[in-house]
């Protein structure tokens, strides 16, 4: 392995965080209708796990409500028990043939408990992206102790890194302004 390699699997890593980031608050509810609220949730489907949009079409014709077209009508009442076990602090509505989720309006003090859970996120978002940076240093560090690279290489390598790391958790923290503003907004 060489310096290059560490750099590549440095920016793989942190972008990856940023990805599940980006997945976490695509699931957070901002008072408008989203399919991202549900897509993803688990259901329990003739004894396998599956995912929700896997086994339905997901559409919002209003900006305050989610329809759930299940393409086998018998998996309804899972796709409901999921998306009740979610805790998403909504409540289905299943007539037979699809479920309906209205989304009810967010109150302030729901929407600042809402931006508080968004802020962890990506608070773990950024110790993930942190330990990535400590962990590429030290093979950095290792790589010039076995006389790979030079000790220029070595300083070069965590500049970069830490470049890296800073250009990362920028581009978390605009996720996280941007989502701030999405749920203050609506």
């Amino acid at each position: 392995m060489d310096m290059d390699d560490v750099l590549l699997e440095t920016d793989d890593k942190m972008t990856k965080s940023l990805e599940f980031l980006r997945q976490q608050f695509a699931g957070l509810r901002t008072g408008k209708a989203s399919t991202s609220l549900v897509e993803n949730l688990s259901v329990s489907y003739y004894g396998s796990t599956v995912r929700l949009r896997e086994l339905a079409n997901i559409t919002t014709p209003e900006a305050r409500l989610v329809i759930i077209n299940a393409y086998d009508p018998s998996a309804l009442g899972a796709i409901e028990k999921a998306v009740i076990a979610a805790n998403l602090g909504v409540t289905p509505l299943n007539d037979g043939r699809v479920i309906r989720i209205p989304i009810p309006e967010l109150s302030e003090e729901r929407r600042r408990e809402m931006i508080k859970v968004a802020k962890q996120m990506t608070e773990k978002a950024r110790v993930a992206v942190r330990s990535v940076r400590q962990e590429a240093n030290e093979r950095v560090k290792a790589l010039q102790k076995e006389s790979t690279i030079t000790e220029d290489d070595k300083k070069r390598g965590l500049d970069e890194i830490q470049k890296q790391t800073d250009a990362c958790i920028a581009r978390m923290d605009q996720l996280l302004e941007a989502k701030e503003q999405e749920m203050l907004t609506f």
